[in-house]
């Protein structure tokens, strides 16, 4: 309620209000002398504050509060009045499935981690130096040791413990962990897991939300202040562009580019990417994403983009950008509802960094980049063992008829 309806609602309570054929005659507050003309159909007022700015002042109020009453016969005042109500949601939590998969979540991940990785295959070794551990071996070690978010040497004891329960080929140090962290090759084999750690969920999810976050590193850059005339340090982070699944937040695709990168140019790729796997139904996304190229996108693929608009954008952008704008200006509310399912991916962000840490501990770009892929392959892990105890999804990553990794078999020097 504004000041002016809260003066006008005193008015209307301390003060007789006579109605004339032209309209309402409400005595002024500050003057005892004087009265205003109030006409409530057309909104309009004889006093200084409705006649220099047009506002609708608080004498407006006060008639459109004496027309609501109603005076009966015995002398009783009905008064009728519009209330806004908030209405709160509790969404439940299955207790015992949860508590389930937090309780086994460490060695049930390991069993899915270990037959995530089955499916990779080792390239020829060309027969000089020593033999390369298995790649399966290096990618679990890599993913087990961001989960276990423990330091090289302290995390051996845990790599031991994996080649006792048959996980690991051959025995791994923690020392050699960091190495595997620092191959480039192994970077589009942790995307290619990333989509194949969430492939199980497909029949759960088929609307998604895409965002982008920073994990920040212990190293800093130097800047120059001009406005101040000193250099200072800032951290170097990195920046990770995901699309995820509103429902189980499951992540269903992962870009790291240059902290810099624009966050439109990045929803396509995302889009794309989701839709090998998934049925795209929704896709939502903030204002830095509303574009015509990304609504058209979301269409191509089957699906609806609900995307915010800034406060300046018009339809003159025309196709589906146009159509989807006027749809949020009729019907704003039924929009709304569709695209406030895109909290779910801050959920998500929430969610890594708070179990998995929301900063690297590699030095190298190309180790820090891998390091992010493992947090959200171990998200995923995660995600997945909760499905399973509440939903009870079974978990097929690799199929008989499926050629196994054959566009991640790249050359390897471990």
């Amino acid at each position: 309620m504004t000041p002016r309806e809260e003066r006008g609602l005193v008015i209307a309570a301390l003060c007789k209000l006579n109605k004339t054929p032209e309209g309402w005659l409400v005595p002024s507050q500050s003057k005892c002398d004087t009265v205003y003309n109030v006409n409530p159909e057309r909104q309009t007022c004889t006093c200084p504050d409705h006649q220099d700015a047009g506002f609708k002042c608080k004498h407006i109020f006060a008639v459109e509060t004496t027309i609501k009453r109603e005076f009966n016969p015995d002398g009783s005042v009905t008064d009728t009045r519009t209330m806004t109500f908030t209405e709160k949601v509790t969404y439940k939590q299955d207790w015992p499935a949860y508590n389930l998969a937090q309780s086994i979540e460490k060695d049930r991940l390991q069993e899915l981690l270990a037959d995530l990785c089955s499916g990779l295959i080792d390239p020829e070794h060309n027969g000089r130096g020593r033999k390369p551990h298995p790649v399966r071996d290096a990618i679990f070690a890599s993913v087990f040791k961001v989960y276990s978010t423990f330091s090289s040497r302290r995390f051996s004891s845990d790599l031991r413990e994996a080649h006792a329960r048959g996980y690991l080929a051959t025995p791994i140090p923690g020392a050699k962990v960091p190495s595997f962290m620092e191959n480039p090759e192994f970077t589009p084999i942790l995307k290619a897991l990333i989509a194949k750690s969430a492939a199980p969920l497909k029949a759960v999810e088929m609307r998604f939300a895409i965002d982008s976050s920073g994990f920040s590193t212990n190293k800093f850059e130097r800047w120059y202040d001009h406005k101040y005339g000193v250099t200072r340090l800032k951290h170097v982070w990195v920046k990770a562009h995901i699309a995820c699944g509103v429902k189980t937040n499951v992540v269903t695709a992962v870009r790291i580019l240059d902290k810099d990168t624009s966050d439109v140019t990045q929803f396509v790729p995302l889009v794309k990417e989701t839709k090998r796997t998934f049925t795209i139904g929704e896709v939502s996304a903030d204002k830095a994403y509303a574009s015509l190229e990304n609504f058209e996108a979301v269409a191509e693929c089957g699906g609806t983009a609900f995307i915010a608009f800034k406060s300046n954008a018009t339809g003159a952008a025309g196709g589906l950008f146009e159509k989807m704008f006027h749809y949020f200006q009729f019907k704003k509310d039924e929009y709304l509802t569709h695209y406030h399912q895109r909290s779910n991916i801050e959920s998500t962000f929430s969610m890594v960094k708070r179990k998995h840490g929301d900063s690297v501990r590699s030095r190298g770009d190309v180790a820090m980049v891998n390091e992010v892929l493992c947090k959200f392959i171990c998200h995923n892990l995660c995600c997945l063992i909760q499905e399973q105890c509440e939903l009870g999804i079974e978990t097929v990553f690799w199929k008989d008829a499926e050629p196994v990794a054959k566009p991640l078999q790249l050359t390897y020097n471990g």
